[in-house]
């Protein structure tokens, strides 16, 4: 505080001063203005008489006056310009730019060859050339082991000696002629000891270790990241050059992770995130190739030991110096961490899958991992130490493995929880924090999410279904890990959705598009493969064992695979039902709208084919049953639950037909499926009556009965209704009841009912032709209204 009231004050007196002369400067420019206006008016022969002493003194006062100040002006003119004229040199640099751009750029390159480019190359020819020649003395025995290893070292150290001689001058120049040495002699030190047994291990390492030490220190002297990297390479290539196989892991990752200490505090302290990045690259490739190495049983505590160090060093120090120089949260940050975390979760896992007593396990480890994460966020926020973003991405750590824990403690799909969990906050991330990157990412860990879980659906179902003999091998219906797996997923896509739908001001973009299908799917085949599953275990349960040997023997309730086909049916019309009434009444939807209206039409078909075939076979089943197991009424009367979803589903059909929003209307599509439907239901119906009744051998002519009936219902309704398609509707079934009649049934009616048959049909068209003679007059004039 003194130092700062002391420089305050030196301020003002220095203000006080200027004021003061440019108040003298006033005065005195004041008197110059006086005096040339007085000799302007006075005229220049006053000036003549110089003999006289009354005009020789006002003369010479006025040089005083006057020369005093020019001589002031002239010594304050020259401490001004420093200030005035500081626009004009800024002026003249903007086209002096503009001529010299393209010579730059030229004398840039030749720069970055002549002082960078060509001294690398030079010393790793040096290098290249030391070490041929060391080849060649070594091959034909030209100087001893120990000559060659000493003139390695004076090589190395001349080097350093010069490199260190032209620091001052050519610091770049120094400094790859001072990388190289070193890089020199570490190999001199490799081969002392590994090719000549000159040095035992431990001097080896002490030399290698100083080596290391003097190239950090020469680093910082230098300010050149590039000899730190040497240091690192170094550093961690001790270990491995100087090992004799002991198997001490436990020593080298102890090495490993003092060394990260300081070359972490290195790289943040000077700023160089490329030390960092080379050091966790190096940490996690040498840890994970031992991992996979071998068989690590024996070693597990020391493996989740320093598992955990290297994780919670990187974790925390990338953390810290986030805060720290309050740096941007960059696609970069995003991914060390999430590699970092990956990793450390990863290899946790494997680890705990080789073990058999661990197995178990696994559950709980992946909730540690996101304890570490909510300790992390936890501190980042009650010491408010960082930035949304970053404080957002460890609470989404917590988000993600907290979803995927439960799902792995029940031994389940934890990849597919793993992508889709990722998805959702990389994607969250790149959308809110306007990181597109980010965004691009979770697209394909999307994709990879959808396919791992159709993966997962197809074991569910194929396994399940084909090699499973027990019933209790089976997943429990509805609470089970793939039901959970489906419904995450949902919640993920949904989350997706939703976050971009609040987002993005573009509504008509892909995502927009897809999501809302992908939606729809996952629910749909979700609750499928329950109804699946489900019947797939009672059908197991029926199984009765008869013979051991011959597996195909052995009887299975088939009545049940109707059932579950029936069942998928419905629900499958229940499902498209609800998300017409969800359109219709909240969405509103045209294109969601037609997509739906063709897939209840598709429903429908499948409805009325696989539907009625599969409800004939239970009716079969219950007019024959089997001597293994009993038929009930439900055999029938599962039909009417199925005509009752048919009605639902062509309603569906009905009302969208009547909304605003869907345009054009298809009026007429919908009477043509209304009454095929209608014709169709009532066929298999008579079908049905006429086989409980024990009349089926006269199916065709019933049939031409009620075809001729309705034919004639269709006309009549037509013309009350004054509607021309479905006159003609009724003329055509009309046409093709008679063909059918001619072709197909009367060459297997005996005569009475081939008479019977005649005569309605007859009677039938009569009627229709009564009709139209009787309304002519409306039916022909309605041309003018339709």
């Amino acid at each position: 505080m003194a130092n700062d009231q002391e420089y305050l004050n030196n301020l003002t007196k220095q203000f006080e001063n200027l004021l003061s002369k440019q108040e003298h400067f006033a005065k005195e420019l004041m008197i110059l203005h006086k005096e040339i206006e007085r000799l302007k008016k006075e005229g220049i022969p006053k000036q003549t008489p110089l003999a006289t002493e009354p005009i020789a003194k006002p003369e010479v006062k006025a040089e005083k006056v006057i020369e005093e100040p020019i001589k002031e002006v002239i010594k304050e003119t020259v401490k001004e310009p420093i200030i005035a004229p500081k626009p004009q040199p800024i002026r003249d640099i903007k086209p002096e730019v503009k001529k010299i751009i393209k010579p730059k750029g030229k004398s840039n390159i030749e720069k970055f060859i002549g002082e960078n480019l060509l001294n690398k190359i030079g010393i790793l020819i040096l290098i290249f050339g030391v070490a041929i020649g060391a080849k060649y003395s070594i091959e034909n025995n030209l100087i001893s082991p120990l000559t060659r290893i000493i003139l390695g070292y004076l090589t190395g150290l001349g080097l350093l000696g010069f490199g260190i001689k032209l620091k001052e001058k050519y610091t770049s120049y120094s400094a790859v002629l001072v990388s190289g040495s070193i890089a020199i002699l570490y190999f001199i030190t490799f081969a002392a000891h590994s090719f000549y047994d000159i040095f035992p291990q431990i001097p080896a390492f002490a030399i290698m270790a100083l080596l290391t030490v003097f190239t950090v220190i020469t680093a910082i002297n230098y300010n050149k990241q590039a000899i730190a990297h040497i240091g690192l390479v170094g550093a961690y290539a001790v270990p491995f050059l100087l090992s004799n196989g002991s198997g001490q892991v436990g020593i080298l990752f102890t090495y490993m992770t003092i060394i990260n200490i300081g070359i972490l505090v290195l790289s943040f302290k000077k700023d160089w995130k490329g030390l960092f990045y080379s050091a966790f690259g190096f940490t996690w490739i040498i840890y994970t190739s031992w991992i996979l190495g071998g068989d690590r049983g024996d070693y597990l505590t020391e493996a989740f030991t320093f598992l955990f160090v290297f994780f919670l060093l990187f974790y925390t120090t990338f953390i810290v110096n986030k805060i720290k120089k309050k740096e941007a949260f960059n696609p970069s940050s995003i991914l060390i961490l999430l590699l970092n975390s990956f990793l450390f979760f990863g290899i946790g896992f494997f680890l705990l899958e080789l073990n058999d007593d661990y197995r178990g396990y696994t559950g709980l480890f992946t909730v540690l991992n996101a304890l570490l994460h909510f300790i992390a966020g936890t501190i980042l926020y009650k010491q408010k130490l960082a930035n949304n973003n970053l404080l957002y991405f460890v609470l989404g750590m917590v988000f993600v493995f907290i979803t995927i824990a439960v799902p792995i403690q029940l031994d389940g799909n934890y990849v597919t929880l793993l992508w889709v969990a990722i998805a959702a906050l990389l994607f969250w991330i790149g959308t809110t924090k306007d990181a597109s990157i980010l965004k691009k990412l979770s697209y394909p860990l999307l994709a990879l999410s959808i396919l791992s879980l159709i993966q997962d659906w197809e074991a569910y179902v194929i396994n399940y279904s084909y090699y499973i003999d027990s019933a209790d091998d089976f997943l429990t219906p509805i609470f089970n890990i793939n039901l959970l797996s489906t419904i995450i997923c949902i919640a993920s896509v949904y989350f997706i959705y939703r976050t971009n739908q609040k987002h993005n001001t573009n509504k008509k973009s892909i995502l927009s598009f897809v999501a809302p299908i992908l939606l729809i799917l996952l629910t749909y085949v979700g609750l499928f493969l329950e109804i699946v599953n489900y019947f797939e275990i009672l059908l197991t349960k029926s199984k009765i064992i008869i013979s051991k040997t011959d597996v195909y023997s052995n009887p299975v309730n088939y009545d049940l695979t109707d059932f579950k086909i029936i069942w998928l049916i419905i629900y499958t019309l229940f499902f498209l039902g609800i998300l017409s009434v969800i359109n219709i009444k909240k969405i509103k939807n045209k294109a969601l709208g037609f997509a739906n209206i063709t897939l209840n039409t598709i429903a429908l078909l499948i409805s009325l084919t696989i539907g009625l075939f599969t409800l004939s076979e239970l009716r079969y089943s219950h007019l024959n049953p089997s001597d293994y197991y009993n038929t009930g009424i439900f055999h029938l009367g599962i039909r009417y639950i199925l005509y009752a979803f048919i009605a639902a589903i062509i309603y569906s059909i009905y009302s969208y037909n009547k909304q605003n929003f869907m345009l054009p209307k298809f009026k007429i599509l919908f009477s043509i499926i209304l009454n095929i439907t209608a014709l169709w239901i009532l066929s298999s119906e008579l079908i049905n009556w006429m086989d409980l009744l024990g009349t089926e051998q006269t199916y065709g002519l019933g049939l031409s009965i009620l075809w001729g009936l309705y034919s004639f219902f269709l006309v009549a309704k037509g013309i009350w209704k004054k509607t021309k398609y479905i006159r003609i509707g009724g003329i055509i079934l009309f046409g093709i009841t008679i063909l059918k009649l001619f072709f197909l049934d009367l060459a297997s009616l005996d005569t009475i009912r081939k008479t019977l048959v005649l005569v309605i049909l007859g009677l039938l068209i009569m009627g229709v032709s009564f009709l139209y003679n009787k309304y002519k007059n409306k039916i022909f004039d309605e041309t003018k209204t339709e």
